[in-house]
This record gives structure tokens, sequence and C-alpha cells, in this order.
């Protein structure tokens, strides 16, 4: 028995992120350090020694990002910054190129 997965008309498909997967620029603005970057800077805690340093780039790359999500025709996107970029201390001072 193969019947297909039907949806209801009217539901918006979309996509979302996670910061430290997709962001990068992990000393970037102003950025301040957030337990995974702590936690993957430590020798050993990672097999590999891979890092979200760089990962997909979306700090930089976010306009080639959002062409290619309206060339798929993605019609929401929920994305999600990391805190230390906006709060690089953990409190008060508001990082303003993080909002940006």
């Amino acid at each position: 028995m193969n019947n297909p997965i039907t949806f209801p008309q009217g539901v918006t498909w979309g996509v979302a992120t996670s910061a430290y997967q997709i962001e990068g620029a992990w000393q970037a603005d102003g950025k301040g350090e957030s337990i995974w970057d702590r936690f993957s800077h430590t020798p050993g805690k990672i097999i590999d020694s891979t890092t979200g340093d760089v990962a997909c780039d979306h700090y930089s790359r976010w306009r080639d990002d959002i062409k290619l999500m309206q060339s798929l025709n993605v019609q929401a996107y929920r994305f999600s910054v990391a805190w230390p970029r906006i709060l690089p201390k953990g409190r008060d001072i508001v990082n303003e190129a993080g909002l940006d």
C-alpha cells in the first residue's frame, strides 16, 4: 500500500537554521565567546578538532543564501542569531554590529 502523503492547501513550507551550525564568523564584529566556541576549541573535546568558526559562513554569505532560498521557492525562513553576537559579555552591553 503506497498512499502518498498529502498536506492541506495553504501549508507554508520553509527552512530553518541554527546559529552555531551555519553562522561562522566566530570572532567577527565584536561577537563574544559562546559555550560551543569554548567547547569546540578545547583540545580533545571534538575527535577531529572541527569547530563552527566558519561553518557555512552564512554571516558573510546571507545575501547569496537568501537568493538561493528564493530560487528554491522557500516560503519561510526561520534563523537564529548567536546570543554572544548580541550580548558579547553575556549581559548589559548590546553589540550594535551584531544587531545589524
